[in-house]
């Protein structure tokens, strides 16, 4: 009888510790990396026809006395400006690479190019249009802003037209020159 209780004490104890053995929640362990991002400022601005800084050729034609009576002007031209920053947007007009092909003699000075004007037709940037380009209003060779306060993102759009009156004393021919925009971040 001694033997039977000091066997069932022993299997007693040994369930016990066995007992104490069996763990009741999951075991966790942990890990941790620092990451470290460097952002620079972001800016493009480019013509949502093409997709680039290029956008395609704006053709004026003039074909009888009411354009040149009256102007001629272009459909709209849409630029997206995309920024990490708060921007402003400029125009000018670039005689850098002007060119004429007719019968008359003529240099950039007297190019219509100062005949061009500019109107600001739609603004999604979050910022104003400049008020003098809500109506339209003219370009030259130094950058005048069109767009203030323009807001940082990825798809900020904005849309213009072109206008022309180069009046009665330009000789006839294709005159071409490039109007440069510059998106600055404030």
């Amino acid at each position: 009888m001694k033997k039977f209780f000091s066997i069932a004490a022993m299997i007693i104890c040994m369930s016990k510790v066995g007992y104490a053995q069996v763990s009741t929640g999951n075991a966790m362990g942990a890990a941790q990396q620092t990451v470290q991002l460097s952002l620079t400022t972001a800016l493009d601005i480019s013509f949502t026809n093409s997709n680039s800084a290029n956008g395609s050729m704006v053709s004026l034609s003039f074909n009888d006395v009411n354009d040149y009576a009256n102007g001629v002007e272009s459909g709209e031209q849409e630029l997206r400006v995309r920024s990490n920053k708060n921007f402003k947007v400029g125009a000018k007009i670039d005689l850098s690479n002007f060119s004429y092909v007719g019968p008359g003699n003529v240099n950039p000075s007297q190019s219509p190019a100062n005949a061009v004007q500019l109107k600001v037709t739609s603004n999604n940037t979050g910022g104003s249009i400049v008020a003098g380009f809500v109506g339209y209003g003219s370009l030259n060779t130094s950058d005048k802003d069109i767009i203030l306060n323009g807001v940082n993102g990825n798809d900020q759009k904005f849309k213009v037209k072109y206008k022309c009156n180069p009046g009665w004393a330009m000789p006839a021919g294709t005159y071409t020159f490039a109007i440069v925009y510059t998106a600055t971040q404030q």
